[in-house]
């Protein structure tokens, strides 16, 4: 489940870059891109495929035969950890591990940065320093999450296998799988002026 969690959260931060580009650079087409037909079918896509990938990768992993003391160096059974302990030859499944991290972290993340390249680019075209800042106020939030979580699964996922890679990661794992999901619903509120407002309140209660 967790992995099909993350795997669906990544083709939702994408699709809600590509929303952000439509909603800032094509603002006088919006509604007609981000219809509710495209919206309903970009979201069962982003579904179906993070889950339909999650599936292939716990039958296969599962399949492996493990070594005799089975004890997993991480807090949960991320696929990197268990392919360690694994007692058979390794390639498939790490070229297969690679593909699906391509499919479902680089392409998404450079597909991000595009969208953002083209945001930036018409941001900056806007003369007055209010419609600048209401620009980036629609993109922040998602600016911060994609930071917290790409940043960290990357790390997990993308570094060269070393010592301090395999002693970190799964610290970095807890992180992306427990710490930034927690902090979602907070990062997205606050874009929230009651939510501001109400934060605000109880950071002064809390300084007298």
């Amino acid at each position: 489940i967790a992995l099909g969690l993350g795997s669906t959260e990544c083709i939702l931060l994408t699709v809600m870059a590509y929303d952000r580009f439509n909603a800032i650079c094509r603002p006088l087409h919006y509604s007609v891109i981000m219809n509710s037909k495209i919206l309903q079918t970009l979201a069962a896509m982003a579904w179906i495929s993070g889950f339909v990938e999650s599936t292939i990768q716990t039958i296969l992993i599962f399949q492996l035969p493990l070594c005799s003391h089975h004890r997993l160096d991480d807090f949960v059974c991320e696929e990197p950890a268990l392919i360690k302990i694994a007692c058979v030859d390794k390639t498939f499944l790490e070229n297969e591990l690679s593909v699906a991290s391509v499919l479902f972290v680089i392409i998404p993340l450079g597909l991000i940065l595009v969208s953002y390249g083209y945001i930036m680019r018409s941001v900056l075209r806007i003369k007055l320093a209010k419609g600048r800042s209401k620009a980036f106020g629609t993109c922040r939030s998602h600016m911060i999450v994609v930071l917290l979580f790409f940043g960290t699964i990357i790390f997990v996922y993308e570094q060269p296998k070393s010592k301090y890679t395999q002693k970190h990661s799964k610290f970095l794992t807890l992180f992306y799988t427990v710490v930034t999901p927690s902090l979602n619903p907070l990062i997205y509120t606050l874009r929230n002026k009651e939510v501001k407002w109400a934060l605000k309140r109880l950071l002064a209660r809390d300084s007298r």
